[in-house]
């Protein structure tokens, strides 16, 4: 039982991992919303700003200009977090990976393999909490800012709305939070 729910507990987290990495790395946080006669699809990411033409499929992007440049405070902070989301689930991952039974790294010590694994389920869960709160933080930023143009009726002609990225991210980090649950609560 023990070994079936860390090996659970692994691919869930080598999964949500992967998610958070590509949710990191992306470029489409904000998709355009307008789906009248637009001849583009542009997306907003934490690195850049990219549009593809819908009649030819050619993409552009536009880098930003800098990482120390003054951005918006939800690139920056959406940045730091899902950065730092990445770094801990990337330690938890290794962690749980040597605090397997299935691995024969300190197989004759099975209190220390078990303490491992409970550690990679606490970084997991913190390392999730921060990628929920980047990704959410990030979500709730679009709609606030979305709704502030609605409510002063003000049409820029592009309206944004949360992206797939964005959608990666709180799965990633929600994948990471239930790992952990696994490894916290259920593995005693």
């Amino acid at each position: 039982m023990s070994t079936a729910l860390q090996m659970t507990a692994f691919g869930l987290a080598l999964l949500s991992t992967f998610f958070l990495l590509l949710a990191t790395c992306t470029d489409c946080w904000m998709v355009n919303a307008d789906d009248s006669l637009e001849v583009s699809h542009k997306c907003r990411g934490l690195w850049r700003e990219c549009v593809t033409n819908m009649q030819d499929g050619v993409r552009t992007c536009d880098q930003y200009d800098s990482i120390l440049a003054d951005h918006p405070v939800k690139i920056v902070v959406t940045r730091t977090l899902l950065i730092t989301a990445d770094l801990l689930a990337g330690l938890a991952l290794a962690t749980l990976l040597l605090g397997l039974d299935c691995i024969k790294f300190l197989k004759e010590d099975p209190r220390v393999k078990l303490k491992m694994c409970y550690g990679a389920g606490v970084i997991l869960g913190v390392g999730s909490i921060l990628g929920l709160v980047g990704s959410v933080w990030y979500a709730v930023d679009v709609y606030v800012e979305r709704a502030m143009l609605v409510s002063h009726n003000i049409f820029l002609g592009v309206h944004y709305d949360f992206g797939w990225s964005c959608w990666l991210g709180m799965a990633g980090s929600m994948g990471c939070g239930v790992a952990s649950v696994l490894l916290t609560c259920c593995l005693y």
